[in-house]
């Protein structure tokens, strides 16, 4: 497994690398203070996992994350940071992490989660996990997930000022699927246009 690690904290950025350096399986290919240098570098880094700081100087660690995801989809993300309240930890899944665990773990965990993500895990130090199952359970949140992935797709689309025909070319599906979507859409939001589906699901936080 490649490892690149971004942390703006040179003394431990050079302690992760010789810690993850003596494990068996792990490569570091690349280790950088900034985003703008991880930036730089990643492509002939190669990784296949990037442990990102969430603070870091210039550009933060969550924009780094969109980035990498946008330019290289196969790469896991795994944010290591001090920030454990929520808007963080959303934002930085949004952005594109599979794995959030937070400075102070042990080695062996760090090793671990590291191990987990390659294998296809969603690794969280265990007081992440508890504030992600808790915003699950309050009342709300769920609207941000009231629309399908397409139907999230096309309220975008909306947004973006296309018309039914450009939506239908741009996901290569008919302009009568189109119709369906926009009119579950409708009905999911109590929205009557297309101006008003799209004020309500920016206010649900869907888009």
């Amino acid at each position: 497994m490649n490892v690149v690690i971004v942390e703006d904290n040179l003394l431990l950025l050079e302690n992760l690398r010789l810690l993850l350096s003596g494990e068996p399986g792990i490569l570091i290919t690349g280790a950088f203070g900034s985003a703008e240098e991880a930036l730089g570098g990643l492509k002939e880094s190669r990784p296949d996992v990037v442990l990102v700081d969430l603070g870091l100087p210039g550009m933060p660690g969550i924009e780094l994350i969109k980035k990498v995801k946008r330019d290289m989809p196969g790469v896991d993300i795994m944010a290591h940071t001090i920030y454990e309240d929520k808007g963080n930890v959303f934002s930085a899944i949004k952005a594109g992490a599979s794995g959030y665990i937070l400075k102070g773990s042990s080695p062996r965990e760090i090793v671990e989660a590291l191990n987990d993500l390659s294998r296809g895990g969603a690794p969280m130090s265990p007081k992440i996990a508890r504030k992600v199952i808790m915003e699950f359970q309050e009342e709300g949140v769920t609207e941000q997930y009231l629309l399908s992935h397409r139907e999230t797709e096309v309220v975008r689309s909306i947004e973006e000022g296309l018309t039914y025909k450009e939506i239908a070319k741009k996901f290569n599906i008919s302009a009568h699927t189109v119709h369906t979507h926009i009119k579950r859409i409708y009905d999911k939001l109590h929205a009557k246009d297309r101006r008003e589906a799209v004020i309500k699901a920016r206010k649900k936080g869907i888009i």
